[in-house]
C-alpha cells in the first residue's frame, strides 16, 4: 500500500538523465540527504545534478513518522555513551541544525505542515518511571527544556490508560510532512540552480580522470566530486554494505478521527509521542486528523534485501493494531486508512556516518538510524566540507572522524541481528534488564535498534 505522506498529489515527474552532463557535484538519492547536499552546494555557486533512481522521497524520507530531532546522536543516552567528551558540543550542534532547517523552510517558504509541539517520551510501565527522571536530569544538563509529567499530568495530555507518565522535551523535536518536506527542498534547489533527474538509477560511480562518473541508462554525469546519500538501498559502493544494514520498519495511519474521537484523546498539544521500551512505538496526530502509529518490530531480511514485497507485512500490521487499541481502547474500530512499510539504514551507532572512496572524490553518508530527517542537513553539511578538504568545526569531530564498528558478514550478521532482537525483547520482559548478550553489545559497542 502507498504510505500514507506519498498519497497525496505530488510534483510533475521529473526527466530522467539522458546524455552527457558535466557538474561539479553529483548527488546520487533523492531522500532529505540529497536532497540538503543538492541545496547547500547550489547555494554556494556549485554545478549540481541529483540523481533518483525512483521518485524524490520514495525510500525513508518519504516513509517515516515524520519527527524532526534536533538529536544528532540519535538520543543524548547514546551521544554520552559513545562520544561523552564532545557531547555538548553535538547538542550544541543539534540545536544550530534545527534552527537553520526552521530557517530553510520560512526562507523558501516550503508548506510542510511544520509543527513545533516537542515530544513526550511515555512510560507504561511501573519500573520505567525511574528512566525519566534520569532522563530529565541529563537533558537538563546540556540544555534542553524537559519536564517530567506524573500519571496524572501525562493524561490530561493524551488520555490513555496505558500511560504512567511522560518526560516532555518542548525545544527536542518538531513534526513536519516528510515528502512534502523533501518536495519543498527540491524546489529550493531548482531555483538556487540544481538538476533533479527521477527515474534514473546510477548503474556505475567510478574515477574519471580528476573527478567522478557516474552513469545510468540513459546518461551520465561527469563530476569533480560526488555525496552518496543512498540510505538502505544496496550501495554503489562496497564499503558501505560494512556498516549499514537495511532493518524494515512498519507504520499504520488510521482513518481521519471524528470530532468526538479526538476529544476522547485529547491531544490537543499534539505533541510526538513514543513509548520508552527496547521494542518501542512512535505515534503522532496527522494535520487531517489521523493517528500515525509505527515501530515496534524490526525486520532484517538474510543478506540485507531490500524488496518491495518486504513494505507489506501482514502479520506485524495486526500486530501494530493490536498495540494501538491496548493504547487507546476508545478508538476501537475505526479503520486503518494506510499500512506501509520501509527500509531503515541501521548501523551499529545508531548515527550517521561518513567515509571516503573513489580517492576522496566521493563522500558517503549512511546510517541515520530511523532520525534522519533532522540529521540529514547536518549530515550533508558534514560530507560537502569534507569533499572541499574544510577544517571546520564539524569535521574535527570525533563522530565524524571515526566509522563505527562493521557488521559481521553472513550468515554471523543475521543471526546476530536475530538473537540481538529476542535479548531487547526478553529485556522489556524483564523490566528492562539487560541480559550478558546485550551487556556485551554494550561493552563493545556494537548493538543494534529500530
Amino acid at each position: 500500500m502507498t504510505p500514507f505522506w506519498l498519497d497525496q498529489p505530488a510534483p510533475a515527474r521529473r526527466p530522467p538523465l539522458v546524455g552527457l552532463e558535466e557538474a561539479d557535484l553529483v548527488v546520487v538519492g533523492g531522500g532529505l540527504t540529497g536532497l540538503w547536499a543538492a541545496l547547500q552546494a547550489a547555494e554556494a555557486g556549485e554545478r549540481v545534478v541529483l540523481l533518483e533512481g525512483e521518485r524524490l522521497a520514495f525510500g525513508a524520507s518519504g516513509r517515516n513518522g515524520g519527527f524532526c530531532s534536533a538529536s544528532l546522536t540519535h538520543g543524548i543516552g547514546n551521544g554520552l555513551a559513545r562520544w561523552p567528551d564532545e557531547l555538548a558540543q553535538l547538542e550544541r550542534m543539534g540545536r544550530e541544525n534545527l534552527d537553520a532547517i526552521r530557517a530553510t523552510i520560512a526562507r523558501h517558504g516550503i508548506d510542510c505542515g511544520w509543527h513545533d509541539a516537542g515530544e513526550i517520551a511515555v512510560a507504561t510501565a511501573a519500573h520505567q518511571l525511574p528512566w525519566l527522571e534520569a532522563e530529565a536530569e541529563t537533558l537538563r544538563a546540556h540544555g534542553w527544556d524537559a519536564q517530567v509529567l506524573d500519571g496524572p499530568e501525562m493524561r490530561a495530555q493524551v488520555h490513555s490508560p496505558a500511560f504512567l507518565g511522560g518526560l516532555w522535551t518542548r525545544d527536542v523535536s518538531a513534526l513536519v510532512d516528510p515528502a512534502r518536506f523533501c518536495w519543498g527542498l527540491a524546489r529550493a534547489a531548482e531555483a538556487a540552480g540544481a538538476r533533479i533527474c527521477e527515474g534514473s538509477p546510477v548503474t556505475a560511480l567510478a574515477p574519471d580522470g580528476a573527478g567522478v562518473r557516474a552513469e545510468t541508462a540513459g546518461g551520465r554525469v561527469l563530476a569533480r566530486h560526488a555525496v552518496l546519500a543512498t540510505s538502505a538501498f544496496p550501495p554503489l559502493i562496497r564499503a558501505i554494505g560494512r556498516y549499514v544494514v537495511p532493518v524494515y520498519d512498519y507504520v499504520l495511519a488510521t482513518e481521519p478521527l471524528s470530532a468526538e474521537q479526538r476529544a476522547a484523546i485529547g491531544w490537543e498539544g499534539g505533541q510526538g509521542l513514543s513509548d520508552v521500551t527496547n521494542l518501542f512505538h512512535y505515534f503522532r496526530m496527522t494535520d487531517d486528523g489521523r493517528v500515525l502509529w509505527g515501530g515496534y518490530d524490526a525486520v532484517y531480511d538474510f543478506a540485507g534485501r531490500v524488496r518491495a514485497a518486504r513494505d507489506e507485512r501482514p502479520a506485524t500490521f495486526d500486530r501494530l493494531a493490536e498495540h494501538f487499541f491496548a493504547t487507546f481502547p476508545q478508538l476501537e474500530g475505526i479503520g486503518f486508512s494506510h499500512r506501509w512499510g520501509g527500509a531503515i539504514d541501521t548501523c551499529s551507532r545508531f548515527s550517521a556516518l561518513w567515509g571516503r572512496t573513489l580517492g576522496g572524490r566521493a563522500i558517503y553518508v549512511v546510517g541515520f538510524t530511523g532520525l534522519g530527517v533532522g540529521a540529514s542537513r547536518f549530515g550533508a553539511r558534514v560530507a560537502l566540507d569534507l569533499l572541499a578538504g574544510a577544517d571546520t568545526e564539524r569535521t574535527r569531530l570525533e563522530m565524524v572522524r571515526r566509522r563505527p564498528l562493521p557488521f559481521p558478514p553472513e550468515p554471523a550478521r543475521w543471526a546476530g541481528i536475530r538473537l540481538t532482537q529476542r535479548a531487547l525483547a526478553k529485556a522489556d520482559a524483564r523490566e528492562g534488564r539487560r541480559g550478558p548478550w546485550l551487556r556485551t553489545l554494550d561493552r563493545l559497542g556494537l548493538g543494534f535498534d529500530s
